[in-house]
């Protein structure tokens, strides 16, 4: 998901230096929704991995 929020970002800045304003900002747009959904994967992730690596006594 990382990789696509990056693909669409560099997608986005290409348009706005083109000179596709609209275009351009919803590819950015689009990529930082991305790139914060594939952070809060990764904090929740983390988290159940050190969950599960803590047992019970």
């Amino acid at each position: 998901m990382l990789k696509t929020a990056l693909i669409f970002l560099v997608a986005g800045v290409i348009l706005a230096a083109l000179g596709f304003g609209g275009i351009g900002g919803a590819f950015v747009g689009i990529a930082k929704i991305l790139f914060f959904i594939a952070i809060a994967v990764f904090v929740i992730f983390l988290v159940l991995g050190l969950m599960a690596g803590k047992k019970a006594l």
